[in-house]
């Protein structure tokens, strides 16, 4: 890692890269999100030497994030180490201290409770907690799930689609309930849509795999 941040500033540098020099962590946004959703994809392909590559990939995003704040001085690459181990070690009490659990739900609620006395006892709406910048259809399936909307079924979508008509209205709530029924299934429609069109593409460029 230290390799890694000694090439990020000697690229910050100036004279260094050009490209390099100018980004910021606002420019940077679309490349921490393509990122991690090529190491998604990579997953999903079960591919683990890609998915060692988009790693990769991920890690260079932090590195650079990290080069930036440090210049600004507001924090360094060692802050963000030190803060995610403290964090680990401090939401898994059951693992570092004496607390017992009985299972994973119960880990999820103490996890929680941690978060929400990080936070002085105040405790987030689930709503706030879902990121604005995932895939619309995670987004709403995150949505669905903190409003406790019901998930949906098949006839549902049937219903849905059999009254829809052909207005952007109408596919937003087709939409919705392909997602509400994806919940159901406890499929994420997301890497579903995702992994569809990706065969798509291969069926295409390479028709004989």
């Amino acid at each position: 890692m230290q390799d890694l941040m000694n090439i990020m500033r000697r690229l910050r540098a100036p004279d260094g890269c050009p490209w390099d020099q100018e980004q910021t962590h606002e420019s940077l946004r679309p490349y921490m999100l393509e990122e991690a959703a090529e190491a998604v994809d990579a997953i999903s392909k079960g591919d683990l030497n890609e998915l060692k590559g988009e790693l990769g990939d991920v890690l260079l995003q932090v590195a650079f994030h990290s080069v930036i704040a440090e210049e600004a001085g507001t924090f360094n690459y060692q802050d963000v180490e030190q803060g995610i181990c403290e964090k680990l070690i401090r939401r898994h009490p059951h693992v570092f201290a004496d607390t017992s659990v009985q299972d994973a739900n119960e880990v999820v609620r103490n996890w929680q409770d941690i978060k929400k006395a990080e936070n002085g006892g105040k405790e987030k709406h689930p709503l706030e907690r879902i990121p604005s910048s995932l895939g619309a259809l995670e987004r709403s399936r995150q949505v669905m799930k903190a409003l406790g909307s019901e998930k949906g079924s098949l006839d549902a979508v049937r219903e849905v689609l059999q009254k829809a008509d052909n207005t952007e209205e109408g596919v937003l709530d087709a939409l919705e309930a392909v997602v509400a029924w994806a919940r159901s299934l406890d499929l994420n429609p997301e890497i579903l849509l995702r992994a569809r069109t990706e065969k798509r593409i291969d069926d295409v460029l390479d028709p004989d795999q």
